[in-house]
């Protein structure tokens, strides 16, 4: 068995993510629409787990859950678990800050699994 399937084996979980978009020169964010991560290609692993981590800009900060995710993901973008389904009717979807459950990507580590140039594990921290 691969690592990379390994890796699948462990994501399990279904997630939402919106990508970061484009700003909208209002000091805001146009995001990506909103795309499901679901096993078994896509899955994640969500571990709530608060530690100290260095964000994306050097700060120290309180990381809310550390996920393993399967695909690339970018900071600034969003992450939900659960699916789209799992958003309330009265939430827009298109703007996860008003999306309860959804939370800022602060940064993401992507390592090269053993012996590939191709195959990576990411962490996503939030």
């Amino acid at each position: 068995m691969s690592i990379d399937s390994t890796v699948k084996k462990f994501c399990v979980q279904t997630a939402v993510y919106w990508g970061p978009g484009t700003p909208d020169g209002y000091g805001g964010r146009a995001f990506d629409a909103p795309v499901e991560l679901e096993p078994p290609t896509n899955g994640v692993r969500w571990d709530e787990k608060v530690q100290m981590i260095t964000d994306v800009t050097g700060k120290e900060i309180v990381s809310k859950a550390e996920i393993l995710v399967v695909q690339d993901v970018e900071p600034q973008g969003w992450l939900m678990l659960g699916t789209l389904g799992d958003i309330a009717s009265d939430e827009d979807e298109t703007n996860p800050k008003g999306v309860s459950g959804a939370y800022e990507i602060r940064r993401v580590d992507k390592s090269p699994m053993v012996k590939s140039t191709t195959l990576f594990v990411r962490k996503v921290y939030l």
